[in-house]
Protein backbone atom coordinates (compact mmCIF):
# COMPACT_ATOMS: atom_id res chain seq x y z
CA UNK A 1 0.00 0.00 0.00
CA UNK A 2 2.73 2.39 0.44
CA UNK A 3 4.05 4.26 -1.85
CA UNK A 4 7.92 3.57 -3.34
CA UNK A 5 10.01 5.36 -1.08
CA UNK A 6 11.97 6.87 -3.54
CA UNK A 7 8.53 8.51 -4.99
CA UNK A 8 7.12 9.71 -1.58
CA UNK A 9 10.52 11.38 -1.28
CA UNK A 10 10.75 13.09 -4.41
CA UNK A 11 7.07 13.70 -4.06
CA UNK A 12 7.53 15.80 -0.40
CA UNK A 13 10.60 17.81 -1.49
CA UNK A 14 8.56 18.66 -4.11
CA UNK A 15 5.26 19.48 -2.72
CA UNK A 16 7.70 21.78 -0.30
CA UNK A 17 9.44 23.37 -3.03
CA UNK A 18 6.29 24.56 -4.76
CA UNK A 19 4.75 25.87 -1.31
CA UNK A 20 8.33 27.90 -1.44
CA UNK A 21 7.90 29.13 -4.82
CA UNK A 22 4.55 30.26 -4.20
CA UNK A 23 5.12 32.04 -1.23
CA UNK A 24 7.36 33.70 -2.74
CA UNK A 25 6.07 34.98 -5.41
CA UNK A 26 2.97 36.08 -4.03
CA UNK A 27 4.68 38.56 -2.03
CA UNK A 28 6.35 39.98 -4.62
CA UNK A 29 3.99 40.52 -6.79
CA UNK A 30 0.49 41.44 -4.49
CA UNK A 31 0.82 45.05 -4.28
CA UNK A 32 1.51 47.25 -1.19
CA UNK A 33 -1.75 48.42 -0.44
CA UNK A 34 -5.17 48.76 -2.42
CA UNK A 35 -8.40 50.11 -0.96
CA UNK A 36 -11.59 49.68 -1.64
CA UNK A 37 -13.94 53.04 -0.84
CA UNK A 38 -17.54 53.56 -0.77
CA UNK A 39 -18.84 49.72 -1.42
CA UNK A 40 -21.54 48.05 0.25
CA UNK A 41 -19.82 44.76 2.13
CA UNK A 42 -22.09 41.22 3.37
CA UNK A 43 -20.97 40.21 6.28
CA UNK A 44 -21.31 36.30 6.41
CA UNK A 45 -20.81 36.16 10.42
CA UNK A 46 -23.91 38.15 10.54
CA UNK A 47 -25.66 37.56 7.73
CA UNK A 48 -26.27 41.45 7.28
CA UNK A 49 -25.27 44.10 4.40
CA UNK A 50 -22.82 47.03 5.91
CA UNK A 51 -23.39 50.29 4.18
CA UNK A 52 -20.57 52.53 2.80
CA UNK A 53 -17.32 50.53 3.89
CA UNK A 54 -14.03 51.21 2.91
CA UNK A 55 -11.33 47.60 3.18
CA UNK A 56 -7.59 48.27 3.27
CA UNK A 57 -5.61 45.60 2.04
CA UNK A 58 -2.06 45.28 2.90
CA UNK A 59 -0.50 42.56 1.13
CA UNK A 60 -2.27 39.88 0.41
CA UNK A 61 -4.55 40.41 3.64
CA UNK A 62 -7.39 42.66 4.52
CA UNK A 63 -6.09 44.91 7.20
CA UNK A 64 -9.02 47.03 8.28
CA UNK A 65 -12.25 47.51 7.45
CA UNK A 66 -14.83 50.03 8.20
CA UNK A 67 -17.52 52.83 7.35
CA UNK A 68 -14.69 55.79 7.93
CA UNK A 69 -11.16 55.10 7.36
CA UNK A 70 -8.26 56.91 5.67
CA UNK A 71 -6.59 56.13 2.76
CA UNK A 72 -3.37 55.44 2.72
CA UNK A 73 -1.08 57.64 0.60
CA UNK A 74 0.07 55.35 -2.23
CA UNK A 75 -2.33 52.91 -2.35
CA UNK A 76 -4.29 51.72 -5.68
CA UNK A 77 -7.84 52.88 -4.65
CA UNK A 78 -10.60 50.93 -6.19
CA UNK A 79 -13.95 52.69 -5.63
CA UNK A 80 -16.70 50.92 -5.12
CA UNK A 81 -20.08 52.99 -4.91
CA UNK A 82 -22.97 51.18 -6.29
CA UNK A 83 -21.02 47.12 -5.76
CA UNK A 84 -21.44 44.73 -3.36
CA UNK A 85 -18.46 43.20 -1.72
CA UNK A 86 -18.41 39.27 -0.64
CA UNK A 87 -15.86 37.25 0.04
CA UNK A 88 -14.03 35.02 -2.54
CA UNK A 89 -16.76 32.14 -3.66
CA UNK A 90 -15.19 28.51 -2.76
CA UNK A 91 -16.46 25.65 -4.33
CA UNK A 92 -16.22 22.05 -2.28
CA UNK A 93 -16.08 19.50 -4.59
CA UNK A 94 -14.14 19.50 -7.95
CA UNK A 95 -11.50 17.52 -9.57
CA UNK A 96 -8.51 18.49 -10.27
CA UNK A 97 -6.69 15.75 -12.30
CA UNK A 98 -8.84 12.74 -14.05
CA UNK A 99 -12.21 13.98 -15.15
CA UNK A 100 -9.64 16.59 -17.82
CA UNK A 101 -7.35 13.87 -18.59
CA UNK A 102 -10.67 12.04 -19.71
CA UNK A 103 -12.06 15.00 -21.90
CA UNK A 104 -8.16 15.92 -22.89
CA UNK A 105 -8.24 19.10 -21.54
CA UNK A 106 -5.18 20.31 -19.54
CA UNK A 107 -5.93 21.67 -16.23
CA UNK A 108 -4.02 24.44 -16.53
CA UNK A 109 -6.80 25.87 -19.56
CA UNK A 110 -9.52 25.98 -17.13
CA UNK A 111 -8.51 26.84 -13.97
CA UNK A 112 -8.96 30.55 -15.02
CA UNK A 113 -12.38 29.91 -15.48
CA UNK A 114 -12.87 29.01 -11.63
CA UNK A 115 -11.60 32.71 -11.43
CA UNK A 116 -13.05 34.38 -13.75
CA UNK A 117 -16.18 33.35 -12.02
CA UNK A 118 -15.74 34.87 -8.49
CA UNK A 119 -14.39 31.38 -7.64
CA UNK A 120 -11.00 31.93 -5.78
CA UNK A 121 -11.15 28.74 -3.81
CA UNK A 122 -11.58 24.67 -4.75
CA UNK A 123 -11.68 21.40 -2.70
CA UNK A 124 -10.26 18.99 -4.54
CA UNK A 125 -12.16 15.85 -3.24
CA UNK A 126 -10.59 12.97 -4.90
CA UNK A 127 -7.77 12.65 -7.09
CA UNK A 128 -4.11 11.29 -7.62
CA UNK A 129 -1.29 13.12 -6.04
CA UNK A 130 1.69 13.51 -8.20
CA UNK A 131 -0.66 15.33 -10.54
CA UNK A 132 -2.67 17.50 -8.11
CA UNK A 133 1.14 18.22 -6.50
CA UNK A 134 1.62 19.19 -9.99
CA UNK A 135 -1.00 21.43 -10.10
CA UNK A 136 -0.54 23.41 -6.96
CA UNK A 137 3.34 24.42 -8.49
CA UNK A 138 1.19 26.12 -11.25
CA UNK A 139 -1.30 27.39 -9.37
CA UNK A 140 1.23 28.82 -6.66
CA UNK A 141 3.44 30.56 -9.98
CA UNK A 142 0.37 32.01 -11.41
CA UNK A 143 -1.86 33.40 -8.62
CA UNK A 144 -3.45 35.82 -10.98
CA UNK A 145 -5.18 33.26 -12.88
CA UNK A 146 -6.43 30.05 -10.58
CA UNK A 147 -7.65 29.83 -7.59
CA UNK A 148 -6.46 28.55 -4.58
CA UNK A 149 -6.30 24.47 -4.08
CA UNK A 150 -6.69 22.15 -1.61
CA UNK A 151 -5.39 18.81 -2.00
CA UNK A 152 -7.40 15.50 -1.50
CA UNK A 153 -6.42 11.84 -1.34
CA UNK A 154 -7.05 9.22 -4.10
CA UNK A 155 -10.57 7.93 -3.39
CA UNK A 156 -10.38 5.45 -0.64
CA UNK A 157 -12.28 2.21 -1.95
CA UNK A 158 -12.42 -1.72 -1.88
CA UNK A 159 -11.18 -3.53 -3.81
CA UNK A 160 -11.46 -3.44 -6.99
CA UNK A 161 -11.71 0.20 -6.85
CA UNK A 162 -14.23 1.61 -8.70
CA UNK A 163 -12.51 4.09 -10.41
CA UNK A 164 -9.72 2.52 -11.57
CA UNK A 165 -7.41 6.24 -12.54
CA UNK A 166 -8.07 7.41 -8.99
CA UNK A 167 -9.59 4.73 -7.30
CA UNK A 168 -6.94 3.20 -4.36
CA UNK A 169 -8.08 -0.09 -2.73
CA UNK A 170 -7.37 -0.41 1.28
CA UNK A 171 -8.72 -3.19 2.96
CA UNK A 172 -6.18 -4.24 5.72
CA UNK A 173 -6.57 -2.29 8.98
CA UNK A 174 -3.01 -2.11 9.01
CA UNK A 175 -2.61 -0.64 6.01
CA UNK A 176 -4.48 2.70 7.26
CA UNK A 177 -2.13 4.29 9.38
CA UNK A 178 0.78 4.08 6.94
CA UNK A 179 -1.73 5.32 3.95
CA UNK A 180 -2.84 8.55 6.38
CA UNK A 181 0.90 9.44 7.20
CA UNK A 182 2.06 9.43 3.61
CA UNK A 183 -1.33 11.63 2.36
CA UNK A 184 -0.34 14.02 5.20
CA UNK A 185 3.00 14.45 4.54
CA UNK A 186 2.26 14.94 0.52
CA UNK A 187 -0.19 18.06 1.71
CA UNK A 188 -3.13 16.67 1.50
CA UNK A 189 -6.04 18.66 3.54
CA UNK A 190 -9.13 16.10 2.99
CA UNK A 191 -9.58 12.03 2.82
CA UNK A 192 -12.14 10.74 0.61
CA UNK A 193 -13.70 7.33 0.91
CA UNK A 194 -15.94 6.16 -1.91
CA UNK A 195 -18.25 3.22 -2.24
CA UNK A 196 -16.70 0.39 -1.76
CA UNK A 197 -14.85 1.51 1.22
CA UNK A 198 -16.18 -1.05 4.49
CA UNK A 199 -16.93 0.39 8.05
CA UNK A 200 -14.24 -1.26 10.13
CA UNK A 201 -11.45 0.99 7.21
CA UNK A 202 -13.86 4.08 7.62
CA UNK A 203 -13.47 4.24 11.13
CA UNK A 204 -9.93 3.93 10.93
CA UNK A 205 -9.76 6.37 8.17
CA UNK A 206 -11.84 8.72 10.16
CA UNK A 207 -9.47 7.87 13.57
CA UNK A 208 -5.90 8.62 12.22
CA UNK A 209 -7.55 10.95 9.66
CA UNK A 210 -8.46 13.15 12.59
CA UNK A 211 -5.36 12.44 14.72
CA UNK A 212 -3.14 14.28 12.16
CA UNK A 213 -5.84 17.07 11.42
CA UNK A 214 -7.05 15.87 8.48
CA UNK A 215 -10.76 16.24 7.20
CA UNK A 216 -12.88 13.17 6.47
CA UNK A 217 -15.75 13.10 3.67
CA UNK A 218 -17.41 9.94 2.06
CA UNK A 219 -19.16 9.53 -1.25
CA UNK A 220 -20.93 6.59 0.48
CA UNK A 221 -21.50 2.71 -0.55
CA UNK A 222 -20.97 0.11 1.89
CA UNK A 223 -20.37 1.95 4.84
CA UNK A 224 -23.92 3.46 5.80
CA UNK A 225 -24.21 7.13 6.90
CA UNK A 226 -26.15 5.72 9.80
CA UNK A 227 -22.36 4.34 10.85
CA UNK A 228 -20.42 7.07 8.94
CA UNK A 229 -22.37 9.89 11.38
CA UNK A 230 -21.74 7.86 14.44
CA UNK A 231 -17.79 7.29 13.91
CA UNK A 232 -17.02 10.68 13.56
CA UNK A 233 -17.15 11.76 9.52
CA UNK A 234 -16.89 15.00 9.01
CA UNK A 235 -18.65 15.56 5.39
CA UNK A 236 -21.35 13.56 3.21
CA UNK A 237 -20.62 14.17 -0.81
CA UNK A 238 -23.71 14.40 -2.62
CA UNK A 239 -27.48 14.09 -1.91
CA UNK A 240 -27.25 10.36 -2.37
CA UNK A 241 -25.00 10.10 1.13
CA UNK A 242 -27.80 10.64 2.96
CA UNK A 243 -31.15 10.39 0.59
CA UNK A 244 -29.83 6.28 0.08
CA UNK A 245 -30.23 6.04 3.35
CA UNK A 246 -33.22 6.70 4.42
CA UNK A 247 -35.33 5.17 2.05
CA UNK A 248 -38.11 3.15 3.29
CA UNK A 249 -38.76 -0.08 1.67
CA UNK A 250 -40.96 -0.15 -1.13
CA UNK A 251 -40.14 3.34 -2.11
CA UNK A 252 -37.58 5.25 -4.27
CA UNK A 253 -35.82 7.89 -4.87
CA UNK A 254 -38.44 9.70 -6.58
CA UNK A 255 -41.22 9.12 -3.91
CA UNK A 256 -39.75 8.87 -0.55
CA UNK A 257 -41.18 10.50 1.55
CA UNK A 258 -38.29 12.43 4.90
CA UNK A 259 -41.12 12.41 7.58
CA UNK A 260 -40.26 8.57 7.84
CA UNK A 261 -38.58 7.64 11.46
CA UNK A 262 -35.50 6.10 9.47
CA UNK A 263 -35.41 10.11 7.84
CA UNK A 264 -35.90 12.08 10.88
CA UNK A 265 -33.36 9.56 12.82
CA UNK A 266 -30.69 10.13 10.25
CA UNK A 267 -31.29 13.82 10.36
CA UNK A 268 -31.38 14.46 13.89
CA UNK A 269 -28.06 12.62 13.88
CA UNK A 270 -26.40 14.50 11.31
CA UNK A 271 -27.08 17.70 13.03
CA UNK A 272 -26.38 16.67 16.14
CA UNK A 273 -22.88 14.97 15.35
CA UNK A 274 -21.62 18.60 13.07
CA UNK A 275 -21.56 16.80 10.27
CA UNK A 276 -21.46 18.95 6.88
CA UNK A 277 -23.69 17.56 3.61
CA UNK A 278 -22.42 18.69 0.28
CA UNK A 279 -25.51 18.07 -2.09
CA UNK A 280 -23.88 18.95 -4.96
CA UNK A 281 -27.19 19.41 -6.94
CA UNK A 282 -25.88 20.71 -9.48
CA UNK A 283 -24.45 17.40 -11.10
CA UNK A 284 -26.82 15.52 -10.63
CA UNK A 285 -29.54 17.79 -12.75
CA UNK A 286 -27.01 18.81 -15.56
CA UNK A 287 -25.57 15.29 -16.02
CA UNK A 288 -26.48 12.25 -14.13
CA UNK A 289 -30.28 12.88 -14.61
CA UNK A 290 -30.75 15.82 -17.27
CA UNK A 291 -27.57 15.47 -19.44
CA UNK A 292 -30.06 14.81 -22.41
CA UNK A 293 -31.85 18.12 -22.20
CA UNK A 294 -31.43 20.90 -24.19
CA UNK A 295 -31.41 23.48 -21.70
CA UNK A 296 -28.83 21.74 -19.98
CA UNK A 297 -26.57 20.98 -23.09
CA UNK A 298 -26.95 24.53 -24.42
CA UNK A 299 -26.71 25.99 -21.16
CA UNK A 300 -24.78 29.52 -21.83
CA UNK A 301 -22.51 28.74 -19.23
CA UNK A 302 -20.48 26.30 -21.54
CA UNK A 303 -19.91 28.55 -24.25
CA UNK A 304 -16.88 29.34 -22.76
CA UNK A 305 -15.88 26.04 -21.88
CA UNK A 306 -12.65 24.84 -24.11
CA UNK A 307 -14.25 22.83 -27.19
CA UNK A 308 -12.30 19.74 -26.61
CA UNK A 309 -13.51 19.68 -22.93
CA UNK A 310 -17.16 20.04 -24.44
CA UNK A 311 -16.45 17.35 -27.24
CA UNK A 312 -15.35 14.98 -24.68
CA UNK A 313 -18.36 16.05 -22.33
CA UNK A 314 -20.82 14.97 -25.28
CA UNK A 315 -18.50 11.08 -25.70
CA UNK A 316 -19.01 11.09 -22.32
CA UNK A 317 -22.79 11.69 -22.03
CA UNK A 318 -23.33 9.17 -25.43
CA UNK A 319 -21.94 6.40 -22.76
CA UNK A 320 -25.15 6.91 -20.79
CA UNK A 321 -28.88 5.69 -21.60
CA UNK A 322 -31.56 8.53 -21.46
CA UNK A 323 -34.65 6.93 -22.11
CA UNK A 324 -36.99 10.11 -23.45
CA UNK A 325 -40.38 9.11 -22.45
CA UNK A 326 -38.53 9.18 -18.51
CA UNK A 327 -37.63 12.69 -18.63
CA UNK A 328 -40.39 13.75 -16.45
CA UNK A 329 -39.95 11.05 -13.96
CA UNK A 330 -36.29 11.89 -13.54
CA UNK A 331 -37.16 15.53 -13.29
CA UNK A 332 -39.31 14.85 -10.39
CA UNK A 333 -36.57 12.22 -8.74
CA UNK A 334 -34.45 15.48 -8.96
CA UNK A 335 -36.86 17.93 -7.53
CA UNK A 336 -37.30 15.19 -4.31
CA UNK A 337 -33.35 15.81 -3.86
CA UNK A 338 -33.58 19.63 -3.67
CA UNK A 339 -36.54 19.34 -1.26
CA UNK A 340 -34.21 16.43 1.19
CA UNK A 341 -32.00 19.54 0.77
CA UNK A 342 -34.21 22.01 2.15
CA UNK A 343 -35.36 19.67 5.16
CA UNK A 344 -31.48 19.39 5.95
CA UNK A 345 -30.90 22.83 6.00
CA UNK A 346 -34.21 23.61 8.24
CA UNK A 347 -32.94 21.11 10.59
CA UNK A 348 -30.04 22.94 11.14
CA UNK A 349 -27.32 21.26 9.26
CA UNK A 350 -24.82 22.67 7.57
CA UNK A 351 -24.92 23.09 3.56
CA UNK A 352 -22.02 22.94 1.40
CA UNK A 353 -22.02 24.22 -1.99
CA UNK A 354 -20.23 21.93 -4.58
CA UNK A 355 -20.30 21.11 -8.38
CA UNK A 356 -18.38 17.67 -8.82
CA UNK A 357 -16.41 20.11 -11.79
CA UNK A 358 -15.75 19.77 -14.70
CA UNK A 359 -18.09 16.62 -14.88
CA UNK A 360 -19.99 16.47 -17.96
CA UNK A 361 -22.37 19.73 -18.70
CA UNK A 362 -20.73 21.26 -15.25
CA UNK A 363 -18.35 24.16 -16.35
CA UNK A 364 -15.65 25.20 -13.88
CA UNK A 365 -16.53 28.44 -12.01
CA UNK A 366 -20.08 29.03 -13.50
CA UNK A 367 -21.32 26.08 -12.29
CA UNK A 368 -21.47 27.24 -8.77
CA UNK A 369 -23.34 30.10 -9.39
CA UNK A 370 -25.80 27.40 -11.10
CA UNK A 371 -25.49 25.41 -7.84
CA UNK A 372 -26.24 28.69 -5.47
CA UNK A 373 -29.29 28.82 -7.80
CA UNK A 374 -30.59 25.48 -7.22
CA UNK A 375 -30.09 26.02 -3.42
CA UNK A 376 -32.20 28.94 -3.07
CA UNK A 377 -34.77 27.08 -4.78
CA UNK A 378 -34.33 24.14 -2.28
CA UNK A 379 -35.27 26.45 0.53
CA UNK A 380 -32.10 28.25 1.81
CA UNK A 381 -32.67 32.22 1.92
CA UNK A 382 -29.60 34.12 -0.33
CA UNK A 383 -27.40 34.80 2.96
CA UNK A 384 -27.66 31.03 4.04
CA UNK A 385 -26.82 30.67 0.48
CA UNK A 386 -23.72 32.45 -0.32
CA UNK A 387 -22.77 31.05 3.47
CA UNK A 388 -22.44 27.42 1.98
CA UNK A 389 -19.83 28.57 -0.63
CA UNK A 390 -17.69 30.82 1.81
CA UNK A 391 -17.72 30.34 5.55
CA UNK A 392 -19.09 26.88 5.58
CA UNK A 393 -16.48 25.70 2.93
CA UNK A 394 -14.18 27.43 4.67
CA UNK A 395 -14.81 25.55 8.12
CA UNK A 396 -14.85 22.48 6.12
CA UNK A 397 -11.43 22.63 5.35
CA UNK A 398 -10.36 24.26 8.55
CA UNK A 399 -9.04 27.19 6.66
CA UNK A 400 -12.02 29.89 8.47
CA UNK A 401 -9.27 31.91 9.80
CA UNK A 402 -7.69 32.91 6.58
CA UNK A 403 -10.90 32.75 4.24
CA UNK A 404 -14.79 32.84 4.62
CA UNK A 405 -15.76 36.47 5.64
CA UNK A 406 -14.62 40.12 5.17
CA UNK A 407 -12.63 40.89 8.39
CA UNK A 408 -9.08 42.04 9.25
CA UNK A 409 -6.20 39.61 8.89
CA UNK A 410 -7.92 37.30 6.59
CA UNK A 411 -7.04 36.73 3.22
CA UNK A 412 -7.94 39.43 0.86
CA UNK A 413 -9.54 36.94 -1.47
CA UNK A 414 -13.08 39.24 -2.79
CA UNK A 415 -15.69 39.46 -5.13
CA UNK A 416 -17.09 42.96 -6.24
CA UNK A 417 -20.55 42.63 -7.70
CA UNK A 418 -22.80 44.97 -9.31
CA UNK A 419 -26.25 44.18 -7.44
CA UNK A 420 -27.28 42.37 -4.40
CA UNK A 421 -27.51 39.07 -4.21
CA UNK A 422 -29.05 39.16 -0.94
CA UNK A 423 -32.32 40.21 -3.56
CA UNK A 424 -31.20 37.93 -5.88
CA UNK A 425 -28.41 35.35 -5.78
CA UNK A 426 -27.69 35.40 -9.45
CA UNK A 427 -26.20 38.65 -8.87
CA UNK A 428 -23.64 36.46 -7.86
CA UNK A 429 -22.85 36.08 -11.73
CA UNK A 430 -22.26 39.94 -11.74
CA UNK A 431 -18.51 40.24 -11.23
CA UNK A 432 -16.95 43.59 -11.93
CA UNK A 433 -13.44 42.57 -10.07
CA UNK A 434 -12.15 39.71 -8.41
CA UNK A 435 -9.85 39.77 -5.65
CA UNK A 436 -7.01 37.57 -5.29
CA UNK A 437 -4.74 37.50 -2.55
CA UNK A 438 -4.77 41.43 -3.19
CA UNK A 439 -4.54 41.29 -5.85
CA UNK A 440 -7.51 43.28 -8.55
CA UNK A 441 -8.26 41.72 -11.90
CA UNK A 442 -10.82 41.85 -14.55
CA UNK A 443 -13.13 38.64 -15.15
CA UNK A 444 -12.47 39.31 -18.57
CA UNK A 445 -9.10 39.35 -18.62
CA UNK A 446 -8.65 36.41 -16.98
CA UNK A 447 -10.78 34.45 -19.20
CA UNK A 448 -8.50 35.38 -22.20
CA UNK A 449 -6.47 32.62 -20.60
CA UNK A 450 -8.48 29.84 -21.37
CA UNK A 451 -8.45 28.64 -24.98
CA UNK A 452 -11.19 28.29 -26.95
CA UNK A 453 -10.21 25.28 -29.35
Amino acid sequence: MAFPNKQIAWLFAFAAISASLGEEYCCAATPTTVVITNVLVFDSVKEQMLPSQTVVIKGDRIQVIGPSVPVPPGSQVVDGEGHIMITGLIDAHVHLFHLSDRTHVTVEEYLPMFLAAGVTSVRSTGDTIEPQTRIARYVDEHPELCPRIYLASPLIDGDPAFHKDVGLALTKVEQVPEFVEEMQQAGVTTLKMYVGTKREIGQLVIAEGHRRGLIVTGHLGLYSAQDAVADGIDCLEHIWSVLDYIIPRGETRTTCNFDNPRAQELIADIKKRGVAVDPTLVVFRNMVLLGDQHEYIEHPDNARVPERMKEGWHRLLKERQFPPESAELRLEEFRNYQKLTGVLYRAGVTILAGTDAPEPLVPPGPSLHQELELLVESGLTPAATINSATINNARILKQDKNLGSIEAGKLADLVLVRYNPLEDIRNTRRISKVIRGGRVLDPDEILQAVPTN
